[in-house]
């Protein structure tokens, strides 16, 4: 079983600029390639999960987030980083397209895209952690059992400074951004290491 980083996309990988509804409003942060590189190397499975309800909500087709994810795949491999998976969902109860219209099980807090990965790449959910921008990314983590980390890029520095209070967990960390974030889970990776028994 492989120990796995869930990542929100917007706002933790790459700029929030609201809806990405076309390729050249996706920007990659400029410390992200270089984080996602330093997961790689800890042979960790990195894996993007997000919520893209512009598709339901008719803002712009599906084909555009794939293009948007072969965009950050060409990115990222230009400073030899790589995503092992991307799902998202693409779903909204409200929505306008008849066709993605539905109260789903991979929208984010829910667990199917954590569940589907764990599936296909055999993550050990428990072992693993969640970073994201917005607690609905901590509260998909807490319920799957994994590690939750709050960013403080995209919506997180508001998420965190206003809603906290009204959150019934904490995250396990909050980090400035992606990089501080890879930091914390390669510190607790070498803590958890000392922590068990030899042999």
């Amino acid at each position: 079983m492989h120990r796995a980083v869930f990542l929100d996309r917007d706002g933790t990988v790459c700029e929030e600029v609201g809806y990405v509804n076309h390729i050249d409003r996706l920007r990659l942060y400029p410390w992200a390639a270089s984080a996602i590189r330093r997961l790689n190397l800890a042979r960790f499975k990195v894996v993007i999960v997000t919520n893209q309800s512009g598709v339901a909500r008719g803002l712009f087709p599906e084909s555009l987030v794939l293009e948007c994810h072969e965009k950050l795949k060409r990115e990222l491999a230009a400073s030899q980083a790589s995503v092992d998976a991307f799902y998202y969902c693409p779903h909204h109860p409200a929505g306008t397209v008849a066709a993605y219209r539905m109260d789903c099980n991979c929208r984010k807090p829910r667990l199917g895209m954590m569940e589907r990965a764990a599936r296909d790449l055999g993550v050990d959910i428990a072992a693993s952690c969640v970073v994201g921008d917005k607690y609905t990314d901590v509260l998909m983590a807490h319920r799957a059992g994994a590690r939750a980390v709050l960013v403080l890029t995209g919506y997180g520095m508001g998420e965190w400074e206003y809603h906290r209070h009204e959150w019934p967990r904490p995250p396990d960390h909050v980090a400035p951004e992606l990089s501080s974030a890879v930091d914390w889970i390669l510190g607790e990776q070498v803590r958890t290491a000392a922590r068990e028994p030899a042999g």
